[in-house]
């Protein structure tokens, strides 16, 4: 595809008349919107705003790059803009810029657009060809000259794909290799990649730069070329694979730094000023200054963020097909061979709900201790799950993994290097199962067991004299924890008092229900009706809390419990709770342990009990979108 498939000529500003920044993003935006690639002007523009509170794309050397990836856009675009007299756009080296991209990509962008775009930075590295640009007079020659320096770009790349061309085995001594990553992975990357090939090549200095982007990784660094680079540069905003650089001379720097001062760069590597860095300890060296220290809290919610994001596909996907399993439970009942075969791969004891915490536990170990912190963390999840430690005991063997085995690392960091070998297939597997299995067995398992029988106890003993109270109290529990022990406690209470003391209209069940449905019902109405409070990633997993809080399946709201847990737990504690209380106060009952809406009409007061529902979940949704910080506060 060519670029100018996605630059069309009339979007083209050859003469913008902004002065601010805002209205730069402004007129171009409008552009979009008159020509109709985008259906909602003031999301495009959050979202613009949004990515430029991260980092200014202001690049410097007269260019800026605003760009967007949401469902606002209909059709992937590049606006093009120029402003003879410059706008002051907060850019990188503080200078005017002259030249503008607006790039609007759909929140379902192919590969194919994500390859134009990249090729569009990469030619903006080009002095010159910027210079043609700000004297271009027309939309036409813009076309023209983009489509020329496209074939001209290809060409010599195609010379240059062959395997590490120029740099055979013990060719040159100063060979350099690179990786560029940068959060949206659309801009920044591919710029930071061409500038550094153009530096290098302009010193007369082998490099092979591999790109973390949109698209994937591409031109991948072989274990070849690492072995034989002087140095390494990682210019990255975000996590890139690094464990293949142990031993090596690596300088992190952020991803801007390769675009703006790339010969810095490559003479600090030359001249061994790079610290070295050991995947075992995750330390570097001391004869180089530190990289920068990210806050504790920083890297506790990347840590969090990595578990959550692997775990989402198993909410997602088998809280659907466990609420549709549910449906034909009701219709066809209980023997129905499409009700068992949805139970057995959603829910149960085989299906994607059974992996849930284990994922969660897992992923979040291997963000701390790497690949060999995943196994001992997905076990001390699932431990956690088996015991009724819920999501709480799977954030705890998780987080426990992972510094076991960067405990490991450093306990074991003087092993002679003939015996490295035998760290990953040996000594953190084994001591890293050992130390976090047996402390989840001893500690964490006697402490939760503790609490749901101490919490079972005190419920018995508080009776069921005063209902609106056990109705408040039963509530809120459902939404502590959200499928732990707090939850399981409430959950055991309700059931016991529906088949062992002969109070079979259900009077507690339908507290608990309630009380279930409400935390994943008030994320979704949040997320609906306070989009500046959550990531696109968050509103998206929000539409399908409306599915499985009206499915009784809690476990919904545990991505967003985990990654902010005081006003979501705090927020769904309060609407749970008030739900609990009205189906008491409304003697309502649900002769039923399970299914959500889908036995909403064997309740006595099927329409109090929605009720109930609907109020209890905008409490908490008002609560929630009320007091959760927007998008861009969310690390302040």
């Amino acid at each position: 595809m060519k670029i100018t498939d996605l630059m069309v000529q009339e979007t083209m500003v050859m003469d913008m008349q902004a002065t601010t920044k805002e209205e730069a993003i402004d007129e171009l935006i409008e552009s979009l919107s008159k020509s109709g690639r985008i259906n909602d002007p003031v999301l495009f523009k959050e979202m613009i705003l949004k990515r430029e509170q991260e980092s200014s794309t202001g690049i410097g050397d007269g260019i800026a790059m605003p760009h967007a990836k949401t469902k606002a856009v209909n059709k992937a675009t590049v606006v093009f803009g120029r402003s003879k007299k410059g706008v002051d756009y907060e850019a990188l080296d503080g200078q005017p810029s002259y030249l503008f991209f607006m790039i609007a990509a759909p929140a379902d962008a192919a590969d194919t657009h994500l390859q134009t775009l990249a090729a569009l930075s990469r030619l903006l590295i080009d002095q010159e060809f910027v210079n043609q640009l700000k004297q271009a007079e027309t939309p036409a020659e813009v076309a023209k000259l983009f489509d020329d320096k496209q074939a001209e770009k290809e060409a010599k790349e195609a010379q240059e794909e062959a395997p590490a061309a120029g740099t055979s085995a013990g060719s040159d001594e100063k060979f350099i290799v690179a990786v560029t990553a940068c959060p949206t992975g659309i801009a920044h990357t591919y710029m930071a990649e061409d500038s550094l090939k153009k530096k290098a090549e302009e010193m007369g200095i082998p490099i092979r730069v591999e790109t973390n982007g949109s698209e994937g990784v591409k031109h991948g660094l072989t274990k070849d070329e690492i072995e034989r680079a002087v140095g390494v540069i990682v210019a990255a905003d975000k996590k890139v694979e690094m464990a293949r650089f142990d031993g090596k001379r690596v300088l992190q720097t952020p991803v801007s730094d390769a675009i703006r001062k790339p010969e810095d760069l490559i003479n600090k590597v030359l001249k061994q000023r790079a610290p070295v860095y050991h995947a075992d300890s995750s330390a570097s060296s001391n004869d180089d200054e530190p990289a920068e220290k990210t806050s504790v809290w920083g890297k506790i919610y990347k840590d969090l963020m990595n578990g959550i994001s692997h775990m989402l596909p198993f909410v997602v996907g088998g809280g659907i097909l466990l609420a549709i399993s549910f449906l034909f439970e009701r219709t066809a009942g209980a023997n129905s061979s499409i009700f068992k075969m949805l139970s057995a791969i959603a829910g149960g004891d085989t299906g994607a709900f059974h992996f849930l915490i284990a994922i969660l536990a897992g992923f979040i170990a291997s963000s701390i201790g790497d690949r060999p912190a995943l196994m001992p963390g997905m076990v001390g999840g699932y431990l956690a799950a088996s015991s009724n430690a819920g999501f709480l005991g799977g954030l705890a063997a998780g987080f426990l993994a992972g510094y076991v085995i960067v405990f490991l690392k450093k306990a074991f960091a003087g092993l002679p290097q003939t015996l490295n070998g035998l760290k990953p297939i040996l000594i953190f597997p084994v001591f890293g199962l050992l130390i976090t299995g047996g402390l989840m067995y001893y500690i964490f398992d006697p402490i939760i067991k503790w609490i749901n029988t101490g919490l079972i106890g005190g419920l018995n003993h508080l009776g069921t004299g005063n209902a609106v109270l056990l109705g408040l109290v039963l509530g809120g529990m459902m939404a502590i924890d959200m499928g732990g022990p707090f939850n399981k406690a409430a959950y055991t209470f309700a059931i016991g008092v529906f088949t062992s003391s002969g109070n079979t209209n259900g009077l507690m069940m339908a507290a608990v229900m309630a009380g279930g449905m409400v935390p994943p019902l008030a994320i979704a109405l949040a997320t609906t009706f306070f989009k500046n409070k959550f990531t696109e990633q968050e509103k998206e997993a929000g539409l399908t809390n409306y599915v499985l809080g009206l499915s009784f399946i809690t476990e919904g709201a545990i991505p967003f419990a985990a990654s902010d847990p005081l006003r979501v737990i705090g927020s769904s504690i309060i609407g749970s709770a008030v739900a609990g209380g009205l189906t008491q106060f409304w003697h309502i009952n649900v002769p039923a342990p399970h299914g959500g809406i889908f036995v909403v009409f064997l309740a006595n007061h099927a329409l109090l009990f929605l009720v109930s529902i609907i109020i209890g979940a905008v409490v908490a949704g008002l609560i929630l979108g009320i007091w959760k910080r927007p998008v861009a506060q969310k690390n302040m």
